[in-house]
This record gives C-alpha cells, sequence and structure tokens, in this order.
C-alpha cells in the first residue's frame, strides 16, 4: 500500500490508501462521516460510525461487509488501523445522510476529479512517479514556467505563459504586467545559496505573481526544488496550516519573519519520499480551495 492521499471537504481531512490488492482507493469512514456532519469532535464522530454499524447490522446491509481496516496515518504521525470503504461503499453510506448533508457530499466526491483542480492535481501526483521533476530548471524563469505548463496545459489557454495584465487578489495588487519581465528577469538572479535567500525569492516571485492563475501551485512546487538542489531539503507541507499559510503569505510583502518560521519548521531531508511529496500536493491544492 504505497498510495495515499488526502482531499479536504468542509475543511476536514479526508484520508485514503490504495489497497494493492483490491487495486481500488479506500476511504476512512470516520473522516467521511466528519466531514459530512461538519463534525470537529471525534468522539460524536466514532459514535455516529457505532450507530451506523449496528443499524446496517440489523437491516443487512452490504456496507458491514464491505467495510475494511487498513493502516491510516493519524495526527500524532503514527499508523492505525482503521475502518475504510471503497467508492462504491462511500456513496453508499453518503446515502445514509439527509439529502441536503448527503448529496453536496456526493457531487464533491463524484465530481472533484473532473474539475480543472482535480485534472491539474492528477499530474502533480504523476511528477514522482514519473521522475519529471528532475526534468525541470531549478530557480529560474523557465523551470516555474515548465512547471506551470505541465499542471495546467490544456485546462488553461495561458498554461506557461507570463501574464501581461494586471492583476490582484484580495486588494493586493500583483506586479504590474508591463513591467513584469524586467521584474521576473531580476528575481531570476537573486541569489538562492541559503535557506534565508531562497525564502526572500520565493516571496518575490509571489509578489510578481507571474501568471494569470495557478501561481500558489506552480511556486510551491519550484520552491521545493531550489531547497532540494541547494541545501538539501523540501518543505513537507502537511505540516502547514493553510490559514496560518494563507496570512503568512500575505505578511509577506512587509513582515517576511512569519512565512520564513513556517517553512523552516516543516523542512525536512527526506526530498525522496514519495508519502512526503503526495501529501504536499494534496496540501498545496487545499490552499487554492476557496
Amino acid at each position: 500500500m504505497g498510495k495515499i492521499s488526502i482531499r479536504f471537504y468542509n475543511d476536514k481531512p479526508v484520508r485514503a490508501v490504495w489497497d494493492n490488492n483490491s487495486n481500488c482507493w479506500f476511504f476512512s469512514v470516520l473522516d467521511i462521516i466528519s466531514a459530512i456532519r461538519n463534525e470537529d469532535d471525534y468522539s460524536k464522530t466514532r459514535n455516529y460510525w457505532k450507530y451506523l454499524k449496528n443499524k446496517f447490522k440489523k437491516n443487512n446491509s452490504e456496507l458491514v461487509s464491505a467495510t475494511i481496516q487498513l493502516k491510516l496515518e493519524a495526527k500524532d504521525g503514527k499508523k492505525y488501523n482503521s475502518d475504510t470503504l471503497n467508492t462504491d461503499g462511500i456513496i453508499m453510506l453518503a446515502k445514509e445522510f439527509p439529502s441536503n448533508q448527503g448529496s453536496k457530499f456526493l457531487d464533491w466526491f463524484t465530481n472533484s476529479d473532473n474539475t480543472i483542480d482535480g485534472k491539474s492535481k492528477q499530474r502533480a501526483y504523476a511528477l514522482f512517479d514519473n521522475e519529471l521533476l528532475d526534468t525541470f530548471e531549478v530557480g529560474t524563469i523557465k523551470g516555474l514556467q515548465q512547471i506551470h505548463s505541465y499542471l495546467f496545459a490544456g485546462l488553461f489557454d495561458f498554461a506557461g505563459k507570463v501574464r501581461t495584465k494586471t492583476i490582484s487578489k484580495g486588494g493586493f495588487m500583483f506586479a504590474n504586467g508591463d513591467y513584469l519581465p524586467t521584474i521576473l528577469s531580476e528575481i531570476e538572479k537573486m541569489p538562492e545559496n541559503t535557506y534565508d535567500e531562497i525564502v526572500k525569492k520565493y516571496i518575490e516571485m509571489n509578489i510578481a505573481h507571474p501568471f494569470l492563475e495557478g501561481n500558489g501551485r506552480s511556486t510551491r512546487l519550484w520552491l521545493d526544488l531550489i531547497f532540494k538542489k541547494n541545501i538539501g531539503k523540501c518543505v513537507d507541507w502537511s505540516k502547514i496550516d493553510k490559514k496560518e499559510y494563507l496570512n503568512a503569505m500575505k505578511e509577506s510583502v512587509l513582515y517576511p519573519n512569519h512565512i520564513n518560521e513556517l517553512l523552516k519548521n516543516a523542512l525536512t531531508d527526506e526530498v525522496d519520499n514519495r508519502e512526503i511529496f503526495m501529501k504536499g500536493i494534496d496540501y498545496s491544492y487545499y490552499y487554492e480551495e476557496e
């Protein structure tokens, strides 16, 4: 069971693991229940699952026999046997909830892989397994364009193309489109020999925001490649809270200490660890969800 995945619904993680015996994904039942009910209390979620299992047993439901235990990583970093269901089982489970809860979840669960983000995310996963990361230039504008083009080719007509329009987000104006080529050229020349230099370069690239869409997802991969090449480390993005990261990036224009500290505390030397990379993709895409 080498493949893992984390999706987010109602800002709650839904863990999944690939089972080689069944050749399919299995999802944490407790995560699904927590997400559908928007419940943070683990005890309440566990008790609700007990209630449902008893109900299924009385009704001779197929869900009881379809539930299998697989090891899933918990918040403490350890892996525990957990009740899981495959896609068909999760669909059956969701139908047991009130329609206003279950139907919304099912719409997300069955369609999320077909969105632009879903398709792009699948390509990002493939970067590791297909050994494509080493084909990108590191620390250059061309390298960032290569990443963006790979992630979004056929999804955005501007994939890999530096924008000419001036854009803003949340009231913040990114680099003026007329001057962007010059600005990017200056960023490319910035040193990247130390941790502090790399983070400073990353912050400046975020301010530049060279693409119309997809900047964050592309630039985080770009950042990790620079870290890997120059200091032999990468970021374990699963250790960085979404809201704290987004706030730190907003602050970084004037106060870089927060993002500097967040990234430093999440650094790992396990640069070739597949699980860390895949979780990193999951969290990177989660950061962009509204």
